[in-house]
């Protein structure tokens, strides 16, 4: 075959476009069609007159939108675009849609527009090319703008132009210009036509009007798999997921198999109820209908087993993407953070980050949720760091986290600098940064910050007040605690069960055990676990058996298999001294096969968290820290600190009771903290359950004796140690 000449510069509007020098696409093409080898040769004898017969049955239009539509690449359009170009048939409106197409489906939506505007007169076809392109790659605004300039040509739409329109005005949202689309369809007859009647259905789905999808729906005469998925798929986008779901039973029942996108929707109202055995029923038929590898579907899966605390399993679907799409590295990110695995939700989003992936907000919260997790004051400094120089740093959203991420890692005033830095407060950040005073017993500057809320214009919810009743609580502020709560409903918040348990801990604490057994009897609402569990820990502190008994009675008729229950009534009796009672529940708890969850403290050493039990030995540093700990026990008795026989809840003798003391697990972690670190850093310890009264009183001396600052986060609140004090004021 004789050698192509090469293409010269064709001088023309789209001259820009070409290169100087290419080599033709249709080369590779036009021996199936029996042409000559050189198509310019060809050309020259089609415009020759000794040649009519070529010419005259030489059909363009078959072989040019061939050539187009095996288009693989850019540079195969503009070749074709050049050659129609020399040919002098540019204005072919059939060929010149089959361009602008072929443009759109190769992501080449700027050409597609160039060779667009260089038509004089499209027609209908023409247009619904470009409009289709801007709607399919989510370029709405243009897609309307296409539209409305069509309607001001009197080009009139027709049933392949308005379902794309439709989903351009959902998809910006325009309600009132879809509205108008609306409109035109029963003016243009279009009212039966179910292709378009489904992008109806989708549109009002879109802009949260189910209702409205909903009459145009039950009026279509057919309904196939499209018109069911759009009315599934805007339930589950617009917070009804058991609507969602009736749909898609309904759906079944008249025979017709869903698609993908209707699967995807069910598994997201599946993972919103959080049914995760109905959504192992729709992960079968996925399988069955060979669509497990399908991208929507396997973030739609991770995301359900994720929520739904499968956090394993969700994994394997992550793995199984070679590139994950950012929505499908945030439901594993979020997973991993909702469902206790915060360290591997850290690990994860480190490597998103690695890998250059960008994130948006949702990442940047999850993260920081799961920072707040693991506790690390140090992977907090770095969490905040990073926030500070990406994107996010002026997210309200992500703002409000880093506030309640600096608090629960035991550092307010960096939560202080984070709220204070923050320039559009809502009433979130103002509640965290209230809830971060109060998880550290600062009662007073929350309530100082609660007045500058109101100042600012700013409302209070119901998380505000929450967080306002545990300042008091952990403050002792009784009488402010007893107002606030009064004064909800002068705002129109209606106290929950968070709320009653609060004040009911309060006054509990108080020692007011009579006035928060009449509030718990004169509450509108029937008391729950919380509120029943925060009267007998209250009955515990000041040693109330018979009314500790009556709570534990109510806990058990509510919640019969909960340990916590039996070991708080346990410790009330062990308080009393009251061994023969302690000796029944324990008997009690075996009968159920219930154990008591064992304590545990960690520590926080250049980053890295050390866990620690109660007499625990399985340390490689071991034998430093029980040297140590031996140490302290000496300097304690030689200050004068005299352990409290009460806080051992097993009935021992005297030296037994002061060895077990002694060997709790928050004091081998201060032991392992003094002998890790440089003189005057400061250690920061989180324990399991709530810190013992020994352990606080020793813990303050202990602050005392070696000029260092401790702070302890227990299962309830923060205790910062300095000087032989405690910020909570022997008050928790």
């Amino acid at each position: 075959m004789a050698s192509s000449p090469l293409l010269t510069r064709i001088s023309h509007p789209f001259s820009s476009l070409y290169p100087t020098k290419i080599t033709p696409f249709y080369l590779a093409t036009e021996q199936s069609f029996k042409f000559p080898s050189t198509p310019f040769n060809f050309v020259k004898h089609l415009s020759s007159n000794d040649n009519p017969t070529i010419f005259h049955n030489f059909n363009f239009d078959s072989f040019y939108a061939n050539l187009i539509d095996n288009s693989s690449h850019k540079i195969n359009i503009t070749q074709v675009h050049a050659k129609l170009l020399l040919l002098g048939i540019q204005q072919n409106g059939f060929l010149v849609s089959k361009l602008v197409n072929a443009a759109v489906n190769l992501g080449e939506i700027s050409y597609a527009r160039k060779v667009f505007d260089k038509f004089p007169d499209p027609d209908v076809f023409l247009w619904n090319a470009i409009i289709r392109g801007y709607s399919k790659y989510n370029l709405f605004a243009s897609a309307v703008e296409m539209y409305s300039r069509m309607q001001v040509l009197w080009v009139s739409p027709d049933g392949y132009t308005l379902p794309h329109v439709l989903k351009a005005c959902g998809g910006i949202p325009s309600f009132r210009m879809g509205q108008q689309v609306h409109g035109q369809i029963f003016r243009l007859g279009f009212e039966k036509d179910v292709f378009v009647q489904n992008g109806v259905v989708a549109f009002y789905a879109k802009c949260g009007k189910i209702a409205s999808a909903k009459v145009v729906f039950d009026r279509l005469e057919i309904r196939n798999v499209v018109s069911w998925t759009s009315m599934i798929s805007g339930y589950a986008q617009n917070g009804q997921p058991i609507e969602a779901l009736i749909f898609f039973d309904e759906m079944r029942s008249t025979g017709v198999m869903p698609d993908w996108i209707a699967l995807v929707s069910v598994i997201r109202a599946h993972t919103d109820v959080e049914n995760l055995e109905h959504g192992k029923s729709i992960h079968s038929c996925v399988i069955k209908m060979g669509l497990e590898l399908e991208p929507d579907l396997l973030i739609a899966l991770t995301a359900m087993y994720a929520k739904c605390g499968q956090v394993m399993v969700a994994r394997s679907f992550f793995n199984l993407v070679k590139l994950p799409n950012l929505i499908l590295w945030n439901a594993m990110i979020s997973g991993y953070a909702k469902n206790g695995y915060a360290e591997e939700a850290v690990k994860l989003f480190r490597d998103m980050i690695s890998h250059n992936i960008k994130t948006d907000s949702i990442t940047a919260r999850s993260a920081v949720l799961a920072c707040a997790q693991v506790g690390s004051f140090d992977l907090a400094r770095w969490m905040d760091n990073y926030i500070s120089k990406s994107e996010h740093k002026d997210d309200v959203f992500v703002n409000s986290a880093l506030i309640d991420m600096f608090a629960k890692c035991g550092n307010v005033d960096m939560a202080r600098m984070v709220f204070n830095r923050t320039l559009d407060k809502d009433v979130v950040v103002w509640s965290s940064m209230i809830v971060g005073y109060g998880l550290h017993g600062r009662g007073r500057e929350a309530l100082d910050l609660y007045q500058l809320m109101k100042q600012s214009g700013v409302s209070p919810n119901a998380v505000t007040f929450l967080g306002l009743l545990t300042a008091c609580n952990h403050s002792g502020l009784v009488e402010d605690g007893w107002q606030l709560f009064h004064c909800m409903k002068d705002y129109g918040i209606e106290p929950r069960h968070q709320h009653y348990s609060c004040l009911v801990d309060l006054l509990g604490r108080s020692g007011y055990l009579d006035q928060a057994y009449d509030f718990i009897m004169n509450m509108p609402i029937e008391p729950g676990v919380s509120v029943w569990g925060a009267l007998l820990s209250a009955c515990k502190i000041h040693r109330h058996v018979t009314l500790g008994e009556y709570a534990a009675e109510r806990l058990f008729s509510l919640e019969s298999y909960n340990t916590g229950h039996y070991v708080q009534l346990s410790n009330l009796y062990a308080s009393a001294r009251m061994w023969d009672r302690v000796a029944k529940i324990r008997v009690l708890m075996r009968e159920k096969g219930l154990s008591k969850d064992l304590g545990y403290s960690l520590i926080e050493i250049n980053g890295k968290l050390e866990a620690f039990r109660v007499g625990d030995k399985s340390h490689p540093r071991s034998k430093e820290i029980f040297e140590e700990l031996e140490s302290l026990e000496r300097r304690l008795k030689q200050a004068g600190f005299v352990p409290d026989r009460n806080s051992s809840l097993h009935d021992l003798n005297e030296e037994e009771m002061e060895e077990t003391l002694c060997n709790h697990s928050e004091r081998l972690a201060i032991a392992f903290g003094l002998i890790s670190t440089a003189q005057g850093t400061t250690l920061r310890i989180t324990k399991n359950l709530r810190a013992c009264i020994n352990c606080h009183s020793a813990t303050k001396l202990i602050s005392k004796l070696v000029n260092r600052e401790i702070i302890v986060r227990d299962a309830n609140r923060f205790h910062h140690f300095k000087d032989g004090v405690c910020s909570c004021g022997d008050y928790w």
